[in-house]
């Protein structure tokens, strides 16, 4: 309310401040993977701005830009200088954002594009894979306040020095949300070529159901197990800062899933999702004197080496004191792995070292299973009924995984699939 003296006397007037929503799209490398579909994106955007909302829109390099960019610095160089790489894939997304504001401004919608430093994106100095440290926004506040749909690149930002900083495959995701919660957003669209998270990949299981509303740690840890749809990143960092995403179809106008706070959910299904990752390869180290210190001092060396494990199991041998110890690791990491852990195995006196990359790992995730024993017990029964071998086991409070033949991952996924009933 204010005041105003009017014909000598003072009148109160109520004064109504419209809020105007703020909206995040997030437009992956398929969705503006060619002219006519960035005027489609361009169309949608537009006919949410004209609804009231604030819109920003990140987006990712067109197609196989980024692809096609590495493959054309190998043919320069198979030993790029870090800062150099991130100057040339940063130039993909830099392509997407300007054609996009192009595109926008071609049908009467107010654009700018800017590049993530621009946008006021600061990450560490690390080249290739950084992280964001924080998100100074004055410039897109500004963008917005004049009425503009501000795009900006994802997958990067700018360090201390000023220099352009890339932070990994799949940073566009991780972009979008942490820029939603810089600017408080009421949502993260984050259209894709996929229309929501599935139950399974439907291509193993075409009876696979769509999810409508899955917690941030069921999809944290399906992104984590080889559900491809959404980075862990991007995902963490809508856990910490509470955005809500909706993961959708850049090309069907429906509903996709949500991903938001799982105390919303019933949790009626033990298991939401069953996840297949083939690529893991299992390390072993064996007959290991089981000292203490022993895993200490291997996986100090495999941490060294910037190799991340993920299952480990250990067996000890009744008849002497001596150990076997398993792990995995992704399958890029395996020979190098391997060496590191046959260098151990000589300096403990152990018997050797072996590895295999011909596995898969198979994984059931779902926050019922705080509340539901004999999840465990099913899982192992209806692979074992199948003739499936367990090779590993590792579990958590919504989560279990197994080691399995590569060639009978996807039959573990049908199966568990049916067993949790999934499809209905």
């Amino acid at each position: 309310m204010i005041i105003v003296r009017f014909a000598g006397k003072f009148h109160p007037f109520l004064v109504y401040y419209k809020y105007m929503p703020t909206i995040v799209h997030k437009y992956g490398g398929t969705s503006v993977g060619t002219p006519e579909k960035i005027k489609n994106v361009a169309a949608k955007v537009k006919a949410v701005r004209d609804k009231g909302n604030n819109v920003v829109v990140i987006v990712s390099a067109m197609g196989h830009t980024t692809d096609e960019l590495i493959d054309l610095m190998h043919k320069i160089t198979t030993d790029p200088d870090p800062r150099e790489y991130d100057m040339l894939v940063s130039t993909g997304e830099q392509v997407s954002a300007a054609l996009l504001a192009m595109a926008l401004q071609s049908i009467n919608c107010p654009a700018v594009s800017l590049t993530g430093g621009q946008a006021g994106v600061e990450t560490e100095d690390i080249y290739r894979k950084a992280r964001i440290k924080n998100i100074k926004l004055d410039r897109v506040k500004k963008e917005l306040k004049a009425g503009k749909v501000v795009v900006i690149t994802g997958f990067q930002g700018i360090d201390s020095k000023g220099d352009i900083i890339t932070i990994g495959r799949g940073g566009s995701d991780t972009s979008a949300v942490a820029i939603a919660a810089a600017l408080k957003a009421d949502v993260c669209d984050i259209y894709t070529d996929v229309d929501g998270v599935y139950t399974t990949d439907p291509r193993i299981v075409p009876e696979a159901k769509k999810i409508k509303s899955i917690s941030y740690e069921e999809m944290l840890e399906l992104a984590s197990l080889g559900a491809q749809v959404l980075h862990p990143r991007s995902v963490e960092c809508a856990m910490v800062y509470g955005i809500k995403i909706h993961l959708r179809s850049s090309t069907k106008d429906i509903e996709g899933t949500y991903i938001e706070e799982g105390k919303k959910m019933e949790l009626k299904k033990a298991v939401r999702g069953v996840a297949l990752d083939l690529e893991v390869a299992k390390v072993g180290i064996l007959q290991v004197p089981d000292h203490p210190g022993t895993a200490a001092k291997l996986f100090k060396a495999l941490a060294d080496a910037k190799i991340n494990v993920d299952m480990i199991i250990q067996s000890v041998h009744s008849v002497s004191a001596a150990a076997d110890m398993a792990f995995t690791v992704n399958k890029t990491d395996a020979k190098k792995a391997l060496e590191i852990t046959q260098e151990i195995a000589k300096e403990l006196k152990a018997e050797g070292a072996v590895s295999d990359t011909n596995v898969a790992k198979i994984s059931i995730v779902g926050t019922g299973m705080i509340s539901q024993p004999g999840v465990a017990a099913r899982m192992f029964s209806s692979l074992s009924a199948a003739g499936i071998n367990i090779e590993m086991i590792s579990t958590s409070e919504i989560k279990i995984s197994c080691v399995v033949k590569a060639a009978e991952g996807k039959k573990a996924v049908a199966v568990l699939h049916k067993e949790f009933e999934l499809d209905k």
